[in-house]
């Protein structure tokens, strides 16, 4: 049986979050993941191994070598979760926009 991570464990290593970031215009494969870091291979390895688990990449195999793929739904589920806050502080921005105009033309009736 496969086992599976949450999405969110999975992105709260910045390591995970930075593989993230190099493949999502292009998948790589694990040795050139792993020349963008100062960890060893191994390491590399496991990180992968965690963001495969949550859904977050899949890894496919060319020849010798295995590619990670961004799975795009994976991280959309994310972005909708996060939609909650974002309007949340968009509305609170606004507010303190609000303040501020205010603030700035009672100094310019003084």
């Amino acid at each position: 049986m496969e086992k599976r991570r949450d999405v969110f464990q999975a992105i709260a290593d910045p390591t995970r979050r930075d593989i993230l970031c190099l493949i999502a215009d292009e998948p790589l494969n694990l040795n050139s993941i792993a020349e963008n870091f100062d960890i060893s291979r191994p390491a590399i390895s496991q990180h992968i191994k965690v963001l495969d688990e949550s859904g977050l990449v899949a890894i496919r195999k060319k020849g010798r070598q295995r590619f990670c793929y961004i799975r795009p739904q994976k991280i959309k589920e994310i972005d909708e979760w996060l939609e909650q806050f974002r309007q949340h502080w968009e509305d609170r921005f606004s507010q303190l926009d609000q303040v501020l105009t205010n603030l700035k033309d009672e100094n310019n009736e003084k």
